[in-house]
């Protein structure tokens, strides 16, 4: 835990008490603040005082009491109207704050050197961050790994000399950390996302830009240029005396780094340079993945870690958990069969990313389904071999696909896993792939995409002759 210490002997409100937010309580009470929890679900709040925090009603106490308002990203704070709490503490004076703004205060206070990566983009940000992490506790660094990824980032061991944190921000995170200033800050890519808590997509693309636009002097902004948004931000940026990066992985740049699917570049002018080598890294397939692996490898070259050290932290990162998770292979007369766990793909971009990387494929898709379907998918359906469809989308997703890719109506994993290995095995095929890319929520018959995840990967490695990768 990190003791927030910058508000010792103030009163500080806590709204929003879920993982992030009671990490934030412990961790002011651990620094010397008195702590005002509350929350809108009574659970949340009888939680929080079985841990020993006074909680209350916001509303009904004097605001001017309170020297902050940390407040949980999941909350409104511009958008569509703020949250009730934010018009209190915007009416008392009180700033409005969030748990990465308190980690930047007393890493300043404290340990103003030690390395921050802080990573966002609409596309991309946990595997990126997952990948830096992994190279750099690969080339022997101390290593925290947390934010929006998972860990509350107060729940991280302190800032010291040394010791890397590696965070992963959403744009809301962003909007509540008004100090933020990374040694490297990275921004992979802006599409239009969140417009309902930002209002319009240049609102969005302004709080993600401040990530990289706030990073320390001497530090290094790394900003993928294949969009309008990215491109504009790199030149202000750099126009404002910082040390750009720029990062493609659609087309040339003069200065920067580029990749494709195979070599990570490094661009000086006229001269480009092999930095690492990404074809055949299973866990890297894909330009979306060539995207991630350049930010990563800019970042752990910016801070340090040698050529040698990061092809080698590239070739055993192991990927994240429902993200293209290779999960097995089966050995058939014919070929072998892989089985990819990519629960993750929510809606048919992030499945467009899989289908995209794959040949030969049998599709296991569905779920409960979102606004446009699959008809965007459509210049992938040569790579199809037969669909399995799941969930309530099925039928909707048979319509879409009739005459056009043959499937089934599998209507559960637990019917679809087996028919997919039975058809790729008997295919004839030499490199057949079993993937779960459901371009779906999971809420139908799952309570996350983790879960929905796990199952098949339970279901795969239950089959007969099922290697683990």
């Amino acid at each position: 835990m990190i003791p927030v210490t910058s508000f010792a002997g103030a009163s500080v409100a806590v709204f929003g008490l879920g993982g992030s937010g009671l990490a934030s309580c412990h961790a002011l009470k651990a620094g010397g603040a008195e702590v005002i929890a509350c929350d809108d679900n009574l659970d949340r709040m009888v939680e929080a005082a079985q841990a020993g925090f006074i909680t209350a009603d916001l509303r009904n106490l004097p605001w001017t009491n309170f020297s902050a308002l940390v407040l949980t990203p999941g909350v409104p704070l511009t958008h569509p109207t703020p949250h009730w709490t934010v018009l209190k503490a915007q009416e008392a004076g009180v700033e409005v704050i969030g748990d990465v703004e308190l980690f930047c205060r007393e890493r300043k206070a404290h340990a103003p050197h030690a390395p921050f990566v802080a990573i966002t983009g609409t596309n991309g940000k946990s595997t990126t961050t997952a990948l830096i992490a992994h190279l750099l506790r690969e080339a022997g660094w101390d290593t925290q790994l947390g934010g929006n990824i998972g860990t509350a980032i107060l729940s991280l061991e302190p800032p010291k000399d040394g010791r890397v944190h590696v965070i992963e921000m959403s744009s809301y995170q962003i909007d509540l950390t008004p100090s933020l200033d990374p040694t490297v800050g990275i921004l992979l890519n802006v599409t239009e996302d969140h417009i309902d808590r930002h209002g319009t997509i240049e609102h969005y693309a302004a709080v993600k830009e401040r990530l990289v636009a706030g990073v320390q002097d001497g530090g290094t902004a790394i900003i993928g240029v294949d969009d309008d948004f990215g491109r504009a931000a790199a030149d202000r940026i750099e126009r404002a005396g910082k040390r750009v990066v720029r990062m493609s992985v659609q087309g040339p740049v003069t200065s920067g780094i580029t990749s494709d699917l195979e070599t990570i570049r490094r661009v000086d002018g006229g001269n480009s340079t092999e930095v690492a080598k990404i074809g055949g890294i299973g866990s890297l397939r894909g330009l979306h993945n060539a995207q991630n692996a350049a930010a990563a490898a800019a970042t752990v070259l910016a801070l340090g870690v040698s050529p040698e050290q990061l092809q080698q932290g590239l070739r055993s990162f192991p990927g994240l958990a429902h993200r293209m998770e290779q999960v097995g292979r089966q050995v058939g007369e014919n070929g072998t069969t892989l089985f990819v766990n990519d629960s993750k793909a929510t809606n048919a971009d992030a499945a467009a990313k899989a289908l995209a990387s794959f040949g030969e494929i049998f599709w296991i898709a569905g779920g409960k389904p979102k606004t446009g379907g699959i008809e965007s998918l459509a210049e992938y359906f040569p790579r199809i071999r037969k669909a399995y469809l799941i969930g309530e989308a099925a039928q909707e997703f048979a319509a879409t696909l009739e005459g056009r890719v043959p499937y089934e109506i599998s209507e559960t994993l637990e019917a679809a896993v087996p028919a997919a290995a039975r058809d790729a095995a008997a295919s004839g095929l030499t490199q057949p792939v079993v993937l779960l890319s459901p371009a779906c929520a999971s809420f139908d018959q799952f309570r996350n995409f983790e879960i929905r995840g796990t199952r098949f990967r339970e279901l795969v490695t239950a089959l007969d002759g099922v290697a683990a990768v």
